[in-house]
Formats: C-alpha cells, sequence, structure tokens
C-alpha cells in the first residue's frame, strides 16, 4: 500500500475531530489550512521554493442514475467570483466572425484548416467554439476531442451562432459540466488564495445550477453528498439542503 506524505498526515490531522458534514464556510476554510501546511522544501541552494495556488474543487454526488439518457446533468456556467484561471479557446467560425473571435480572446480561429491542424494532432488548447453552421465539419473531430471533453456541444453553450460572446465568457474562467458514469459531477470552483466568502459565493453558485437542472425523472435524495478539496489536501465533506 502507497504511504502517506508527511504533508498529507498533517493535513489529516486538523481534520481529525471532523465526525460529520461541516456548514460550507467552515469547510472552505478548513481546506485553506489544509492547503496551507507546507513542508520544507528547498532549491539545492537553499533557495525557498515558491507555492502557488491550489484549485479548489468541488464534488457533488447526485441521485441519478448515469445509465439513462434522460438522467444527465451537463451544462455550463460563469460563477460570480471567477476560478482564477483564464482559458485558452479556439473557434470555429467562418472568414466573417473571425475577428471579433480573436478580439474576444480566441489563440486560434479558422474552419477546415483548422479541424486538419487538430486532426494532425495539435491540442494546445482549453476549450472549443464553434458555430452551427461549422458543425458539419467539427463533427469529424469527435473522436478525439469528445473523450477530452472538448467538443463543442449546444447543451454546454459551445455551440452557438454569438461565437465571440462565447469565446469571451470561456476565455475568462466559464465553466463546463457534465456527470460521470458514477452520477458525480466535478467542478474548480477557484483557488486556495480566494477569501472563504469567494469561494462560498462559487460553491453556492454551482449548487443553485445543480438543482436548477436536477432531471424531472430523478427521484429521491438529489444532492447526496457534497465535497471540496485542494490539489493536494483531504476531502471535506458540506452540509446541503
Amino acid at each position: 500500500m502507497r504511504q502517506k506524505s508527511v504533508r498529507y498526515r498533517k493535513q489529516q490531522e486538523l481534520i481529525k475531530d471532523v465526525t460529520g458534514p461541516m456548514p460550507l464556510a467552515d469547510g472552505l476554510a478548513k481546506v485553506k489550512t489544509m492547503a496551507a501546511v507546507a513542508v520544507d522544501r528547498s532549491y539545492k541552494n537553499g533557495k525557498k521554493r515558491k507555492r502557488a495556488p491550489q484549485t479548489v474543487e468541488l464534488v457533488a454526488h447526485l441521485g441519478i442514475d448515469a445509465k439513462h439518457a434522460d438522467q444527465a446533468v451537463r451544462g455550463s456556467l460563469s460563477l460570480p467570483k471567477g476560478i482564477g484561471k483564464s482559458k485558452r479557446v479556439i473557434a470555429f467560425c467562418g472568414p466573417d466572425l473571425a475577428e471579433a473571435a480573436k478580439a474576444a480572446g480566441a489563440i486560434e480561429v479558422g474552419a477546415e484548416e483548422l479541424v486538419q491542424k487538430i486532426v494532425d494532432g495539435w491540442m494546445d488548447f482549453d476549450v472549443a467554439v464553434a458555430h452551427p453552421q461549422l458543425m458539419g465539419k467539427v463533427g469529424k473531430l469527435g473522436r478525439v476531442l469528445g473523450p477530452q471533453g472538448k467538443m463543442p456541444s449546444p447543451k454546454s453553450g459551445t455551440v452557438t451562432p454569438d461565437v465571440a460572446q462565447a469565446v469571451r465568457e470561456y476565455a475568462a474562467g466559464k465553466v463546463e459540466y457534465r456527470n460521470d458514469g458514477g452520477g458525480n459531477v466535478h467542478l474548480p470552483v477557484g483557488k486556495t488564495d480566494f477569501a472563504v466568502e469567494d469561494l462560498q459565493a462559487n460553491v453556492e453558485a454551482v449548487l443553485r445550477e445543480l438543482t436548477r437542472v436536477r432531471p424531472s425523472s430523478a427521484k429521491g435524495v438529489y444532492l447526496k453528498r457534497v465535497c471540496v478539496t485542494a490539489t493536494h489536501t483531504p476531502s471535506v465533506t458540506l452540509q446541503v439542503g
């Protein structure tokens, strides 16, 4: 069995007395405290290594049957406090929209030539936005982009006539979400250097969104369990409902 790191064991000490779900603000504060636990690591010249803020992620276990298409949960939203990171966005559109898409922040814009560039192996982007008229050409990328969650889709708002607006939103940190095979939804909600109040505002926005898109066919308890964690910390379960 893999041995836990010194840092992880120190972090677990901070939550050893936690016996159940925590109030939202307290849980987020606990994650920030755990993320601040440091192990003395220096370069060979003795200089301290700079620690970058960790990503705070929310994981919601939903009362859905992921095997049924009518219970799929998928969409996108802009968080009120952002996620502390900009995204690299490309746009599939015609020449008439190319300049506006570039001005909005797209790193690459094009049609057939951009499709071919991806077919040839280029994948240095986070989000792909497409005009509906281009989906006939972009559709051939489904096997490449689909498994990576980068395939444009109307449900996520990445297939739209207003390409420039979509590029602008995703470049600023708009996030997509979709349930996995176990009925879980994973979403970044900020960085560990965010104030607790800002993280709380983002988490509350996510919970409202997940409640809004609850499938009508989902029965029983919907938000079964909600946890937050940072990149290098244990998770904390939150009180919901």
